[in-house]
Parts: C-alpha cells; sequence; structure tokens
C-alpha cells in the first residue's frame, strides 16, 4: 500500500515545521542584565502623595561587624537562618522619601550624593527646584550627602527651605565633620530648627529619637485621617534590628539609648498598626511591623496602600 492514510498525512504535515525548527541554529539570546529595581514606589495616604526614592543600593560581607555586635555568631546565624538570609553577607539601601502635600513638596534625606538622588527623583517626575523643604532626620553622611551639586558648593535643591533637629544640629555644629562643614553648614541661614512634636509643614511632626545619633528625629505623616511613620535609621536592619532590638548597632552612637528607642518607636508603630518607611529597609522600604518575642516582626507593604486611591 503506497498511499497515506488521513492520520498519517496529518502527522506529517504537523512534523514538517518542527523538523526545519531543528535544523536551524540557535538564535541568539538576550543579555543578561544583573539584578534590578525600579527606582521609585509611590502611593497615597489621606490626600498627601508618598514616593520612597531607591538613591542606592550595595552589598556588604561580615554583617555582625556592624549588626548585632553583642550577640554571639551562634546567635546571629541562627536568626539569619530562621529568615532565609545569610549570616555572612547583606544588602544596604539607601531611600530618601518624598511627601506631596499638595501645597510643598517635602524631600526627606538626600542620599549619599545628588547625582544618584536626583536620578531616582527624575525617574520619578520630579526636578529638584520643585522640592519647597527639605528635612534632615539626622547629619550622617549618607542623609546629607546630596544636598550639595557636583561641584560641592552648589546647593542641590535651590528653592527650599531645610528643617532638622535642634539637638541634631547643635551636636554636629560643635564637632569636627567634613561632612557636616561641606553640606549643612552652608545652608545654616535657610534652616529652621524644631524640638519634639515640632512641625516642619501642615501634617508632618517631628519627634525624638534619640540614639543613634545625639539628635536623631522620626516623623509622623497624617493626612485624611490616615498615619505614616518615616523612622529613618530608627532600625537599620528588618531582622537583626527590629526582630532584636536590643542586639547593637556599630553605627548607633549612644547604644543602650538607641535600643530604647527601638522599642519605644516600634511599639508604637505595632500598637498602632500604622505603615513605616524605614531608610535602610528593603526597597521599597514600606512595611509594618507587629511584635513578636523580643522584638517586631516585619511586614513588607503589599496592596495595602494601593487601596487608598
Amino acid at each position: 500500500m503506497t498511499g497515506l492514510s488521513r492520520r498519517q498525512a496529518l502527522f506529517a504535515a504537523a512534523a514538517l515545521p518542527l523538523a526545519a525548527a531543528l535544523a536551524r541554529p540557535a538564535l541568539a539570546r538576550a543579555e543578561m542584565q544583573g539584578a534590578g529595581f525600579a527606582p521609585f514606589h509611590r502611593f497615597k495616604l489621606g490626600s498627601f502623595e508618598v514616593t520612597t526614592l531607591l538613591a542606592g543600593t550595595r552589598a556588604g560581607d561580615k554583617p555582625q561587624e556592624t549588626f548585632g555586635t553583642n550577640a554571639s555568631p551562634e546567635e546571629f546565624a541562627a536568626l539569619s537562618t530562621a529568615n532565609f538570609i545569610p549570616a555572612d553577607k547583606t544588602q544596604n539601601f539607601f531611600t530618601p522619601t518624598v511627601v506631596n502635600t499638595g501645597a510643598e513638596l517635602v524631600l526627606f534625606d538626600t542620599g549619599l550624593a545628588a547625582e544618584a538622588t536626583l536620578a531616582a527623583m527624575t525617574a520619578a517626575g520630579f526636578t529638584p527646584d520643585q522640592v519647597d523643604v527639605v528635612v534632615l532626620t539626622h547629619m550622617h553622611g549618607d542623609h546629607i550627602g546630596g544636598l550639595m551639586g557636583a561641584d560641592g558648593v552648589t546647593p542641590t535643591f535651590a528653592n527650599a527651605r531645610y528643617v532638622t533637629g535642634s539637638a541634631e544640629h547643635n551636636h554636629w555644629a560643635g564637632a569636627a565633620n567634613e561632612g557636616f562643614d561641606r553640606n549643612v553648614k552652608p545652608l545654616n541661614e535657610k534652616i529652621t530648627f524644631i524640638d519634639n512634636n515640632g512641625s516642619v509643614a501642615s501634617g508632618i511632626t517631628g519627634l525624638d529619637a534619640f540614639g543613634h545619633t545625639p539628635g536623631h528625629m522620626v516623623y509622623m505623616v497624617e493626612s485624611g485621617g490616615q498615619r505614616l511613620m518615616i523612622t529613618a535609621d530608627t532600625a537599620n536592619h528588618y531582622v537583626w534590628s527590629l526582630q532584636r532590638p536590643d542586639w547593637e548597632v556599630r553605627f548607633d552612637a549612644d547604644k543602650p539609648a538607641a535600643a530604647a528607642t527601638r522599642k519605644r518607636v516600634f511599639g508604637m508603630i505595632a500598637a498602632d498598626r500604622i505603615p513605616f518607611i524605614g531608610y535602610h529597609m528593603p526597597f521599597p522600604g514600606v512595611g509594618y511591623v507587629e511584635a513578636s518575642g523580643e522584638g517586631f516582626r516585619y511586614v513588607p507593604a503589599s496592596y495595602q496602600l494601593m487601596l487608598n486611591g
């Protein structure tokens, strides 16, 4: 029998394109791009609009030289393993925040350098001349580094007024600190100094959170019955600083005070079930905490804040 049945003919027809494809050389694959993040994240808070900016991220080795310096290596490794993170590596994030109140554009901290912060701002649709207020939570270099442009003398945010805690400014003004002298001191005439419960703008209030630095402050943002806390460097890691608030951090100036502040600030955030933005939390830096054991469990925000409209 020389003819093909209908089934055989259909099979042969289907096999021809496959055979032709197998005969062709493989097409070139797209090049690997490497890990990455969108450079900004935005949500509504009442009538305000809040944008977090990724102004830099970098990997680090030997994290216990910075976090949990008073813990044993065994304790540090066990907590890391329980949270699915390595004990010998970490990833740090630098996250300034922009709050648009409708009347003013308020920038909290300025990153390590103006270039990176401005790149994230551009991606988010902002220009530096639009910034009305720059709030400095404290004076460490990764928070004040973007105050001046590439020439080191021209203010990055030419139209802004500046707000910071009086205790923080007084400390650094009396210390020999090149970063403060270069970036903050030239702006002194434009700075407004606040103390505990001081107002930055309508709906934004500064609160003492001393310990990480002598005058470190956090900021409560309130609009339309909704609240958000900008915690800056109160906790610098979502596991090692939150689950174990008593674990010491190398960069905390007053370690017992910093631990007490972590417990107080995040105790309030947990009790009131409000979101917070942490400067060094995994980007986009927005989450919640609940009381758990000796400290707090970090719950990254998912879609909750998207529902604000």
